[in-house]
């Protein structure tokens, strides 16, 4: 005898214990014995022995509660609550001591049709859990429940989940609780339904029950079901339109003898909902549940990783695991074999033959789904929803944005896939609306999930509904060759039309793992004839966002496959290099970046030309990154040059030319001719308010650059007014939270500072840092840096130590984000030392600045700027310190490297003048000082102007070493 099965029992307690016990027994073969569950539970072997041979009935609910939590642990299953053990044990009471006043209608239990037989290592399932809870709440799984309960159940979900398992599982366990009636439907029409009603109207005995009326034996079957005081169970499984159940939906008034309904079905429709009717998602498989149930059918020697990764290949579907382990198993390969044929062949050559489907499945996997999207597609707007599920079968199934697929790319697409029956001559412009539709009717027949609350995620589709989906349309012989490449690039112009320039929130993630989805789903059909525009914008997108080395990852793959596709002179190969090196420059790697613009220009004058547009913007890109690593007066040169061909080949009014013009403008700024830089900046402007117009990014762009170098040249508070004046302008054009419009925000609060109103910039960058964070983010470029603006402004404005602590927060984030060679990151230390220094430790900020030295050395080598500039500020501090000798000593050193490589008039060569006065003063020869900086004003005066805050400070500080 099994355990736990006396003969003719009817406890509901020995057979829920009983089907526990068999289950832990799948779940832990050879593992479960009598002997081990009342040691693991606490209850004693003779009592346990007692129930499982029948000889005694549990009777004290704690030592049940134990027993039956540990078989659930072993069955990997919800354990029964206190509450529910008890309501059995009370079940079972209550029918060992009731006397019937009146004959039962029901003798044994009566079943009508096939209950499915549970699948090879069937699983028990986390959402049989929520099925038991709805019910419990409004249901009948539950079926002693006392309270009055509402009756229907619907198992809604896609093919393929395991509706029909889950369903039958429960049939069973009615089964075993002595539910009176049992009634399997397959319910896919409403003459199965009838005659089902009718076989159990037959079996019950019904009056007027008759063949030749089945109609009328289907309503004797529902008023039988609404009268009597029975439990019953009617399943109906696999609804597919919900009037085959008009007028025979069975009845659903609240009972306490326990009645229930279970429908499955892969509609999602408002017909199958109402008050008395429940409806319960089902999903996939969890990932624990598909790794228990493939170690299950696969054996212990597949590796757990394996079966993992095979799991969510397959997208934890039930369906799709069942036939991917019987193939497994019947070509005897391992599981990491059948993963790679899956990846090189068709879904469907890699399940089994329709003979030889496992589980008593009717279809292949990919074959699955095809009468839902028949019936989709029959629903008005008629014929658009296979060609909308086809869109959505390329993109990210974990959410697509509705947008993509009602922009006009995807229109024009959709009304070319549209099939029109031949009577009718007009072929219809498909719209927003009409795509809303298909949408929804894919949604109701379980094909996609449509979620209008979902911002940008609005679509989502399980992974094998695309494939299948891209395997159908490669399939049919009908259609042009050039149907799949057509789809590809109208996925792609879709997201690409929908791409904003400001990224803001989750948007640029989003359509970012939507073009990594189409790039695997359609493969070198981006790259048909070219590189698909939006492969390019999608890596520009990563830098954008502050991700600048995911940036030059996607860029040096974009290289490859372009490399790959079309040769290394094609103008894309060319292009993806440009970006490549780019995005290598914004990492920091400013020099790397040189070089390699080099080299992409040596290449594009043997195959473009000189006089190219790609040619010319190479040789802007290359004098751009020579400036940026340290050669300010060569990239001054370089533009120089350039400007003269574009001037030829463009004219002077092209936005290249003036783009141009802007560059060279601030390259001369940056070698020194601040006030020259201005000069240029004001006649730009002229022409681009000429040319463009007045409220032109670029013209506002020009506009920021000049109050810049305004205030470069001497004039802080000039700069200040612009900028204010600015902000007003890109307020109205651009908006708030354009970066534009944040960039001068920053702007004037940093030149407010230098100003002199230092309070009243930190507050600016405070403010300015809070949209920072809601529109950029925490790790983006922009934030950080104004981060790097606050943290100096409070220290200027008397927070010194405030100010250490800052820069001290902020380079932990600029190392996660950067790394620590990034200059950035070096400058991040540079500025944590000095505000060190300023709040009293001169010898902590000596050796920070000794070690920073070193590394800028390594990093940018011994004549960049910033390595020069941290030369300055070490002599500084090691005289601050108490060693002025020392200071003026290496500031002689650093004035011969800053003549050399700056020359005599660049504002850093007289600033380090000043510098070795001051501290050679500090050493003791207060006259030397004086002579040497009578020398430098002289040169001041003629390079600055008598106005300029440094010659101003320079007299200043001439006077004082006079007294001295």
């Amino acid at each position: 005898m099994a355990e736990f099965r006396p003969k003719d029992s009817t406890s509901q307690v020995l057979a829920e214990l009983a089907r526990l016990w068999d289950q832990a027994r799948v779940r832990q073969p050879g593992q479960v014995s009598q002997k081990k569950l009342a040691t693991a539970s606490g209850v004693p072997y003779s009592t346990v022995n007692g129930w499982a041979k029948g000889t005694a009935v549990p009777r004290v609910l704690d030592q049940l509660v134990k027993v039956g939590a540990t078989l659930a642990k072993w069955a990997n299953e919800r354990p029964l609550s206190t509450h529910e053990w008890d309501r059995l044990m009370i079940a079972d009471r209550s029918r060992s001591s009731s006397c019937p006043s009146e004959p039962s209608t029901m003798v044994e239990q009566i079943r009508v049709g096939v209950i499915p037989r549970p699948a090879d290592c069937f699983q028990e399932r986390q959402v049989a859990e929520q099925v038991q809870t709805a019910v419990s709440e409004g249901g009948t799984v539950v079926l002693t429940q006392p309270e009055p309960q509402a009756l229907t159940q619907v198992l809604a979900g896609m093919g393929g989940v395991g509706k029909t398992q889950l369903a039958a599982a429960h049939a069973r366990r009615a089964c075993q609780q002595g539910v009176g009636v049992v009634l399997w439907v397959n319910a896919a029409t409403r003459d199965n339904i009838v005659s089902a009603y009718t076989a159990t109207a037959q079996r019950l005995g019904l009056p007027l029950a008759d063949h030749d009326d089945p109609e009328h034996a289907a309503e004797q079957f529902l008023i039988w079901a609404e009268t009597i005081d029975q439990r019953w169970l009617v399943v109906l499984d696999d609804v597919q339109l919900p009037r085959d159940l008009n007028g025979l939906w069975p009845p659903t008034t609240a009972s306490e003898t326990g009645r229930q309904v279970l429908v499955t079905t892969r509609l999602r429709e408002a017909a199958l909902a109402g008050a008395d009717r429940r409806t319960v998602n089902i999903g996939t498989f969890t990932p624990a549940e598909a790794r228990s149930y493939l170690a299950a059918k696969l054996g212990d020697h597949a590796l757990a990783s394996e079966l993992d990764a095979l799991a969510e290949e397959l997208g934890f579907l039930p369906l799709a695991l069942a036939q991917a382990t019987a193939y497994i198993n019947n070509a005897d390969i391992t599981c990491a074999t059948y993963r790679r044929r899956i990846a090189s062949r068709l879904l469907a050559h890699a399940v089994p033959g329709e003979d030889y489907l496992p589980d008593g499945h009717q279809r292949v996997v990919t074959a699955t789904w095809e009468l839902s999207v028949e019936h989709a597609d029959q629903a008005a707007p008629t014929g658009l929803a296979r060609p909308v599920l086809e869109l959505i079968s390329v993109l990210d199934s974990a959410g697509i944005p509705q947008a993509a697929l009602t922009c006009p790319p995807a229109l024009d697409y959709l009304t070319t896939r549209l099939l029109v029956p031949a009577s009718d001559t007009t072929s219809p412009q498909v719209d927003a609306d009409m795509v809303d539709d298909a949408l929804r009717n894919l949604h109701r027949h379980s094909l996609i999930d449509h979620d209008r609350a979902a911002d940008q995620r609005e679509v989502r589709v399980h992974q094998l509904v695309q494939r299948a989906t891209r395997e159908n349309l490669t399939l049919q012989p009908q259609l042009d060759p050039d149907t799949f490449t057509d789809l590809a690039h109208a996925a792609a112009g879709a997201l690409l039309e929908i791409w904003p320039q400001i990224e803001r929130d989750q948007i640029g993630q989003i359509l970012r793992a939507n073009t990594t989805a189409l790039q695997h789903a359609t493969g070198a059909a981006l790259y048909s004839s070219d590189a698909h525009t939006l492969l390019f914008r999608a890596a520009a997108s990563l830098g954008e966002t502050g991700q600048v080395a995911a940036a030059i990852t996607a860029s040096a793959n974009l290289h490859i496959a372009c490399l790959r596709h079309f040769g290394p002179d094609h103008p894309d190969t060319l292009a993806a290099r440009n970006r490549l090196a780019s995005w290598r420059g914004e990492a920091g790697d400013a020099a790397g970046a040189a070089a390699a613009f080099e080299e992409l220009l040596t290449d594009q004058l043997r195959v473009l030309g000189p006089d190219h547009p790609d040619t010319l913007a190479t040789r802007n890109n290359l004098a751009t990154w020579r400036g940026r690593a340290g050669d300010a007066a060569g990239a001054a040169a370089a533009f120089e040059e350039l400007l003269t061909n574009v001037l030829r080949m463009l004219g002077p009014d092209h936005p290249d030319t003036l783009a141009t013009r802007n560059n060279l403008a601030s390259w001369r700024g940056e070698a020194g001719d601040a006030a020259g830089a201005a000069t240029a900046l004001e006649e730009l402007l002229t022409d681009r308010i000429r040319v463009l117009g007045p409220d032109h990014p670029d013209t506002l762009a020009t506009r920021n650059n000049l109050a810049s170098w305004r205030g470069e040249a001497g004039d802080a508070a000039g700069a200040a007014t612009a900028l204010e004046e600015l902000l007003t302008d890109q307020l109205r054009v651009l908006g708030p939270d354009h970066p534009d419009t944040l960039a001068t925000r920053n702007n004037l609060a940093t030149w407010r500072g230098r100003a002199g109103d230092a309070a009243g910039a930190a507050t600016a960058l405070e403010e300015l840092l809070t949209d920072l964070l809601r529109v950029l983010g925490p790790d983006h470029p922009n934030t950080l840096a104004t981060r790097n603006n606050l943290a100096s402004s409070r220290g200027e404005a008397g927070d010194v130590a405030g100010a250490a602590a800052a820069f001290e927060e902020l380079l932990t984030n600029v190392l996660r984000m950067l790394g620590p060679d990034h200059p950035n990151t070096l400058a991040t230390r540079n500025n944590l030392a000095t505000w060190r220094g300023r709040a009293g430790d001169a010898v902590g900020a000596a050796t920070a600045l000794e070690e920073l030295l070193t590394d800028r050395i390594r990093v940018l080598g011994p004549d960049h700027p910033d390595t020069l500039a941290t030369r300055n500020n070490l002599a500084s501090w090691r005289g601050r310190a108490g060693d002025a000798a020392g200071a003026a000593t290496a500031l002689e050193e650093l004035l011969t490297d800053r003549i050399r490589v700056l020359g005599p008039d660049h504002p850093d060569t007289l600033a380090t003048r000043n510098n070795l006065a001051s501290w050679r003063g500090r050493a003791g020869d207060a006259a030397g000082a004086a002579t040497a900086l009578e020398e430098l004003l002289t040169d001041l005066l003629r390079v600055l102007g008598p106005d300029h805050p440094n010659t101003l400070a320079t007299r200043n500080n001439l006077a004082f070493w006079r007294e001295r």
